[in-house]
């Protein structure tokens, strides 16, 4: 199957763009506070970053001391403005999906990704790449779509009281993994949801230990800023995992 480049088309990347600068959008107010603090010091690192996007993470990555980072990603459109926003001379950007890791040469200290993986079919064989790319002892530091999030397929997501409230969550076949395909901006945007137990499981078996792991959710200063949140409390939108290689 040939590998989903949904953030180069057009319309898609134009609304994503748009939504990345909205005030209080998700990934500023939980997904980037929630990756960096499970970050470690940078200083003099080698940093890997997976499907680096507009590269900004990679510019704050240089900006807290790692000694060179190298960002992939599939995209292009992407990757022009990485090149032209966020570029600096410990950089270098690469256009590659994930899935041809193996053809990167080279040690890094720490391998990131923000919410990347969940586009990515072959996990098991990604987390293989990255743990022959890391020194011993590296880190693998990741965020995802929650896979509470993932393993919709369809239908309302939410049971809601006469005055169209959300009362909960509807939970429909989390236990069957595999593509999801959504709207989003566009129609048939390509996701893979897996269980908890077997990002968990991938992970192990290929050699890495679980140090933390997170499932933001909104505190009550958080609330009262962004009340649109409140939704939260029932399904954490991202889960964040760090891991060290044995």
């Amino acid at each position: 199957m040939a590998k989903q480049n949904i953030y180069d088309n057009e319309i898609f990347f134009e609304n994503y763009r748009k939504l990345r600068k909205n005030a209080g959008n998700a990934n500023d107010v939980f997904e980037i506070p929630a990756l960096l603090s499970l970050l470690p010091d940078l200083c003099g690192k080698k940093v890997l970053d997976l499907g680096c996007g507009f590269g900004e993470h990679c510019r704050l990555l240089a900006d807290m001391g790692a000694a060179s980072i190298t960002g992939i990603d599939i995209s292009e459109k992407m990757l022009d403005i990485a090149r032209r926003e966020n570029s600096s001379p410990k950089t270098e950007y690469i256009n590659m999906p994930m899935e041809e890791l193996n053809r990167l040469d080279g040690e890094y200290d720490l391998a990131v990704s923000s919410l990347a993986l969940h586009y990515v079919e072959d996990l098991d064989g990604v987390v293989k790449n990255i743990r022959s790319l890391l020194t011993d002892g590296g880190l693998f530091v990741f965020s995802q779509e929650n896979p509470i999030c993932t393993s919709y397929s369809g239908g309302d997501r939410w049971t809601r009281d006469e005055n169209g409230s959300k009362l909960y969550l509807n939970l429909k076949d989390y236990s069957v993994e595999g593509m999801r395909s959504t709207q989003w901006f566009v129609d048939n945007v390509q996701k893979y949801h897996r269980m908890f137990s077997t990002i968990v499981n991938i992970l192990a078996q290929n050699g890495f230990v679980i140090e933390k792991m997170i499932e933001p959710v909104p505190t009550k200063e958080i609330l009262e800023k962004f009340p649109k949140y409140e939704d939260l409390r029932h399904k954490p939108d991202f889960l964040l995992v760090r891991a060290k290689k044995q």
